[in-house]
């Protein structure tokens, strides 16, 4: 693989970028607050503006990684972040990465996280020469599998008790789009 770490991706609604200090206002507002948000992630609900300062701080910090992605998406229409979607594992041996994304539930069915996703798998396969993408949801999170197999990922099955979110253990859905996959459509 050829890391690039996180550009800049835009597409017609959206642009993925690198976050900056002064996003956290908005990401707390729009989605880092909202507890609909982050009941199935794997991190808990920020209860103020300052913890949500501290992990962008973190996540600015690690840019300078080349095999680290991490985007704020910014709706280009209000000029805001409104959620993120990252590479949560990268696996240079098996040249896979796994996907993770959260939205403000403000945007939720707009198709805005499969525009997102989208543009992040075309870069991960066409730019950084991944092999494999994958993305997994809590059983009881069903409408993050229907991104998922928007943008092309194949159930490949239920992995029990595999998971820990801020519903305890959980069993979890994984996807995996392949290159072959994506380059034969």
């Amino acid at each position: 693989m050829k890391h690039l770490g996180t550009v800049r991706l835009e597409t017609e609604r959206l642009i993925l970028r690198r976050c900056r200090i002064e996003d956290a206002e908005a990401s707390y507002r729009n989605w880092a607050g909202d507890e609909k948000v982050t009941k199935f992630l794997t991190w808990p609900t920020h209860s103020d503006v300052n913890v949500t300062k501290m992990i962008l701080s973190d996540w600015a910090n690690s840019y300078e990684k080349p095999d680290y992605y991490q985007w704020l998406i910014e709706l280009k229409e209000i000029g805001e972040p409104i959620g993120s979607i990252s590479a949560v594992k990268v696996d240079d041996d098996l040249k896979k990465v796994e996907i993770g994304y959260c939205i403000g539930s403000k945007w939720w069915h707009m198709g805005i996280m499969t525009e997102a996703f989208s543009a992040v798998i075309g870069f991960f396969f066409r730019e950084v020469g991944v092999n494999r993408i994958e993305a997994r949801h809590d059983i009881n999170n069903p409408h993050s599998g229907a991104v998922m197999k928007k943008c092309g990922l194949q159930f490949e099955g239920t992995h029990r008790q595999a998971d820990r979110n801020n519903q305890g253990i959980v069993d979890v859905c994984v996807y995996g789009i392949l290159a072959a996959d994506y380059f034969r459509k």
